[in-house]
């Protein structure tokens, strides 16, 4: 197996994003969100089935904090109203006060009650029901008192009352609220029937608190009603704004994860949102950095261009050092207002390697079928050949044709093999391995089942278990070709190869494996490719060892680089996976 291939330019970590504007020094603006400057908006939590009866007491809560407040208030000014009649000048005569002392303390005393439950209104908001039962029962029994102590406006007071009861009926429950209108009503009528006092006017009021009565039950009714609607509207309103929120939550974080760039740029060139990926593309700019003049000249010229002319220039462009070329798409924000304009970044190196993906697919496919075809012909060619070597009649010439046959074939079908590993993805079985004994058991193996002569192959590892998961099959094929590369490449002109198979721990603490030689190195111009498939600096090389060795090692959730040793030789480092915290008490499988 060959050496080939080119390392991914960019990190395997993520930036996290940041929420509000420039406050991440590595992303400073705020997010996807193509809204106007300015911080962003709170996050709504995501609505859950159990959280609609919460949903529910929250809209109730809404509704009862204003009429709540509405009905204290209220009971408030009425309070004032008998307070002021009862303390009327000497020289009126409207109303007529049998009882002027008792008229006077009734009314302080409603209104102190009337003023206690306007100061604690904020604190019992969480309990309306009992709050409005209590402020009713006052109510109607005020409503009694002023009766008797203020017969003259008993037509007012019947009236206030059946404001009360309505503005009651908001809140309660349906039964409570037909309680309250009934016993407001039969207060009413049992004061018609116990007023001994004015006898040639008490079957009126009898008829006129009939009709109060009347109109209680009806305030109540439809109030209640009106209620219920208010409060079913809130609750739907609440959970429509929820659901807005949720939705605009998850079109923020689609646009931040997307992989194409995006900005909104306004009519002086002034950056106000953009994404990871145009944050990147543009060179990492610092938070005080949003004059895309300064952060890119080329973009803000063909900005200006399409903004003047209409025309798109589809070529594409570098917008900062180190990073891919891309080609930029403008729109406007919206119809025929060029006030806002959002400019896409389409990162070319994503559609290269989406286009080699499907280029190797295809071909895997297809080489495949064509290896599966050859085989069997040169089977035939292997085996006869083998048995016209073993013939006695060959001179040395015709055995040496026969040799260079052989050793075709063996090449050809190494050829085969390696097609036919591009074109099969064995799907992965990862054990929790002990990488230490695990490379010992490799060494042994490998030298029992390979001659080795003056080379030196060794496994080192610590005293401490080094734990990793991974496929053992998939581990013990990558290691295999990488220590037959170290071993035939490896080496210095005349010398023999010394190759250390190392498990160990990184500082982070991640498992490694490493097949380190002592030989020439590889040139960085070779080492920047020796990963892509179909490269090779070998005469008689595929260009897929690498390639596959790469590509199994990312199936197992591991990485496999190239690391060039100081002092001369080549490193291939293989950082795995931890085992989880649950499971590494487990025994560990220590062979493939």
């Amino acid at each position: 197996m060959e050496r080939g291939g080119a390392a991914s330019p960019w990190p395997r970590g993520r930036r996290k994003p940041a929420r509000a504007a420039c406050r991440d020094p590595r992303g400073p603006y705020t997010g996807p969100s193509l809204r106007p400057e300015g911080p962003t908006a709170e996050k709504h939590p995501v609505s859950t089935p159990a959280s609609s009866s919460a949903l529910r007491i929250s809209a109730s809560q809404g509704t009862a904090r204003h009429e709540l407040f509405f009905f204290n208030y209220f009971r408030l000014g009425q309070a004032a109203v008998y307070t002021a009649l009862a303390f009327r000048p000497e020289h009126m005569n409207w109303p007529a006060l049998p009882e002027p002392v008792f008229a006077r303390l009734f009314a302080l005393a409603y209104l102190l009650a009337a003023l206690v439950l306007v100061a604690r209104t904020r604190r019992t908001l969480h309990r309306p029901v009992l709050i409005v039962s209590i402020g009713l029962s006052l109510d109607i029994v005020a409503a009694l008192l002023a009766l008797v102590l203020m017969h003259d406006v008993r037509m007012g007071v019947a009236m206030m009352l059946a404001v009360n009861i309505a503005t009651g009926a908001l809140l309660l429950p349906f039964r409570l609220s037909m309680f309250f209108a009934a016993l407001a009503t039969l207060g009413m009528l049992g004061h018609s029937f116990f007023d001994l006092a004015i006898v040639d006017v008490s079957d009126r009021e009898f008829a006129e608190y009939g009709l109060f009565g009347a109109a209680y039950f009806a305030c109540a009714s439809l109030c209640y009603v009106l209620g219920r609607n208010i409060r079913a509207s809130e609750a739907l309103a609440e959970q429509r704004g929820i659901d807005l929120a949720n939705l605009s939550q998850v079109n923020e974080l689609i646009i931040r994860r997307m992989k194409t760039g995006v900005l909104l740029v306004d009519e002086g060139n002034r950056i106000h949102q953009l994404n990871e990926s145009a944050w990147m593309l543009m060179g990492n700019p610092s938070a005080d950095q949003r004059d895309l003049g300064t952060l890119a000249p080329e973009l803000s010229r063909r900005l200006y261009h399409w903004r003047t002319s209409g025309k798109l220039d589809e070529s594409a462009t570098m917008l900062a050092d180190g990073t891919p070329e891309v080609v930029p798409r403008f729109t406007r924000l919206a119809p025929n207002d060029d006030s806002h304009v959002l400019i896409f970044l389409d990162d070319t190196s994503l559609v290269s390697r989406r286009a080699e993906e499907l280029t190797l697919s295809s071909l895997g496919r297809l080489s495949a079928s064509i290896a599966h075809e050859i085989r069997n012909p040169l089977a035939a060619i292997h085996y006869s050949a083998q048995l016209l070597a073993e013939s006695t009649d060959m001179n040395d010439t015709d055995l040496r044709m026969v040799e260079i046959i052989n050793n075709h074939c063996s090449r050809l079908n190494e050829i085969i093999e390696n097609i036919l590993q591009l074109s099969r993805r064995e799907r992965s079985r990862p054990e929790t391995l002990d990488l230490g004994k695990w490379v010992h058991h490799f060494v042994t193996e490998y030298r029992q089942g390979n001659d080795l002569g003056l080379d030196i192959l060794r496994a080192v590892s610590g005293s401490e278990p080094v734990a990793a998961v991974a496929d053992p099959q998939h581990l013990q094929q990558v290691i295999w070709n990488l220590v037959q590369n170290a071993l035939r490449y490896g080496r210095m002109p005349g010398e023999p190869a010394r190759v250390m198979l190392v498990a160990r721990h990184s500082e982070a603490g991640i498992p490694i494996l490493e097949v380190i030689d002592r030989g020439p190195g590889i040139p960085p111009k070779v080492a920047a490719q020796i990963f892509e498939p179909f490269f090779t600096t070998h005469e008689y090389g595929t260009g897929l060892g690498l390639y596959l060795a790469r590509q199994m090692t990312e199936a197992n959730q591991a990485a496999l680089e190239y690391v060039r040793v100081a002092g001369g030789g080549s490193c291939f480092r293989i950082s795995l996976t931890p085992p989880a915290r649950t499971a590494a008490a487990a025994p560990m499988a220590a062979q493939a």
